[in-house]
């Protein structure tokens, strides 16, 4: 029986949870953070949520969206995930075909997706026109037996602060994640981020953790930071680290870092992951250096869409 594709209902949330986090493991995914991300999507996104169903049961889902906060327009993204105990009933294709529909209709001039590096997925991205263009890696560290660096003395002038710390007042958080975002490697520039979008998508998301997240200030001004999500199952994600330019080279995205993972560590979380462009040297380092090592590893891919 072929799946059936539909739009994503608030009841599908924690079926679709569920089979991210089995098709993709390196990756939180709560049912309350998807109902959330699909709530406080911005108009201009024009995100779409699908799922592929099979006799009764949501096997796949999608979430397609045009990306907003960059400044190079017709920019789209669509990844489908499958649940691995259903694949090769033709959810995968299902599910992208809507997708790339979808964005088409919006205006969407090309898609962007992440293809694992396997044989069958690849082949897949292949036959579907989608062009490789730059690798990432996906890291873990298990957390129970991590060698941490001690906190140590902090340098003069330096402190160590928790998310919760910026709770009534998080722009200078924003402001250092909004200068770093341009800097990391990537296809389309994340330059035109705004305060209201990354307030209400990612320091109000239900997954952030603020007790995890840590902030470093130079002589009180945030010099380096490390968001941090968590799912309550255990697992932990640094979904962002970064420093502002007038500070690198001088580890303290590394203490960020550190100071987060010892503090989950604390709190009873006994895995982390983290995911890294490969050409992103710098923070392959730090995350090395810190224990974590290969989990996976992915293909971002594009196809051009066909202007009529």
């Amino acid at each position: 029986m072929s799946p059936t594709v539909r739009d994503f209902r608030p009841s599908d949330a924690q079926a679709v949870a569920d089979l991210r986090r089995a098709a993709l493991p390196a990756v939180i995914a709560t049912p309350q953070g998807l109902v959330r991300q699909l709530a406080t999507a911005a108009p201009e996104q024009r995100l779409r949520c699908l799922v592929a169903e099979r006799e009764g049961r949501v096997i796949g889902a999608v979430t397609a969206r045009l990306v907003h906060d960059s400044s190079v327009p017709g920019q789209g993204s669509a990844t489908p995930h499958v649940h691995p105990e259903h694949r090769w009933y033709g959810a995968g294709a299902a599910l992208l075909g809507a997708a790339e529909d979808h964005l088409a209709a919006v205006g969407a001039e090309r898609i962007f997706a992440w293809v694992e590096n396997a044989p069958g997925p690849l082949a897949f991205a292949d036959r579907r026109g989608y062009r490789r263009t730059r690798p990432a890696h996906f890291l873990r560290l298990g957390l129970a037996g991590a060698a941490l660096p001690p906190p140590g003395e902090l340098p003069p002038g330096v402190r160590l602060h928790t998310g919760a710390d910026f709770a009534a007042d998080p722009a200078p958080v924003f402001a250092a994640d909004a200068e770093t975002a341009v800097d990391e490697p990537g296809d389309v520039p994340c330059d035109a981020m705004t305060y209201t979008h990354w307030r209400r998508q990612i320091w109000e998301h239900p997954d952030h953790d603020p007790r995890l997240t840590t902030v470093v200030t130079v002589d009180g001004e945030v010099a380096a930071f490390t968001l941090a999500t968590t799912d309550g199952l255990g697992r932990y994600s640094s979904s962002m680290t970064g420093t502002r330019r007038a500070h690198r080279g001088r580890g303290l995205a590394r203490l960020a870092k550190t100071a987060s993972l010892r503090r989950a560590r604390d709190a009873g979380c006994t895995e982390a992951f983290t995911g890294n462009d490969a050409s992103n040297a710098p923070m392959l380092a730090v995350n090395h250096a810190l224990g974590y090592r290969p989990y996976g590893f992915e293909w971002r891919c594009v196809r051009e869409l066909e202007q009529g």
